[in-house]
């Protein structure tokens, strides 16, 4: 018996080219989208408390079209109560402030160029106001060797942040719910009394182990008569 040879039909190249040219495009777009996400200036923590304190890190890969970063300028916004950058080796801090003495602007300046290739980060402490906005946005200024870019954007109601070509990094606010230290020390109490250590310390708890320690002993002199009996 002779064995066919399979020839594939046009119909059936042309399907598998566009087979193959959706798995290199999808292959393509997969590689591409953490790149272009990652272009972009980021904050961590992207959520603070109304109230409190926290330290903010802003980090970037890529500079300016692939320019080395020679700079960060952040600007801040209102509502904060106290800034506070992060001194560090590989950057040199200016400090600009308002009228009122607040801090206005923050400028990282490099001490080396940071290369397209590797991630950057500056950090600063930040105190929050009881009445602090619910969403705090720090546009920032990225200077390179070569150009400049402004991640200022912000996005409108409905709009998706990560459709913006340079979102600026956003901050939201929860409202404070703890409770004061005064409700904190009573629930500690209410705590504690409830825990067995707690109940064996007090006076009912001393009585109840004192009946079980009793109960106990009549049930082994019970099973030691009846053994005996038994024997």
């Amino acid at each position: 018996m002779s064995r066919s040879t399979f020839s594939p039909t046009p119909a059936r190249s042309h399907r598998f080219a566009r087979v193959a040219a959706a798995i290199a495009g999808g292959a393509l777009l997969a590689v591409a989208v953490p790149t272009m996400a990652s272009a972009h200036v980021t904050v961590s923590p992207d959520q603070l408390v109304a109230g409190d304190h926290g330290v903010l890190t802003f980090a970037f890969s890529h500079g300016c079209e692939n320019s080395p970063t020679t700079a960060l300028r952040i600007t801040m916004p209102e509502g904060l109560a106290s800034v506070s950058p992060t001194l560090d080796g590989d950057w040199t801090i200016d400090v600009e402030r308002g009228d009122d003495g607040l801090v206005s602007a923050v400028t990282y300046t490099a001490l080396s160029p940071v290369p397209t290739d590797l991630r950057g980060a500056v950090s600063m402490g930040v105190g929050l106001d009881e009445d602090t906005p619910d969403s705090l946005a720090f546009p920032v200024e990225q200077k390179c060797v070569d150009g400049t870019t402004e991640w200022t954007q912000l996005a409108e109601n409905g709009e998706d942040p990560h459709s913006l070509d340079a979102p600026a990094p956003v901050v939201t606010v929860a409202a404070a719910t703890g409770t004061g230290h005064g409700d904190d020390a009573t629930h500690g109490a209410d705590a504690a009394a409830e825990s067995p250590a707690a109940a064996a310390e007090s006076p009912w708890g001393m009585i109840l182990g004192a009946g079980g320690l009793v109960a106990g002993l009549a049930a082994l002199v019970v099973s030691v008569l009846a053994y005996r009996r038994r024997s």
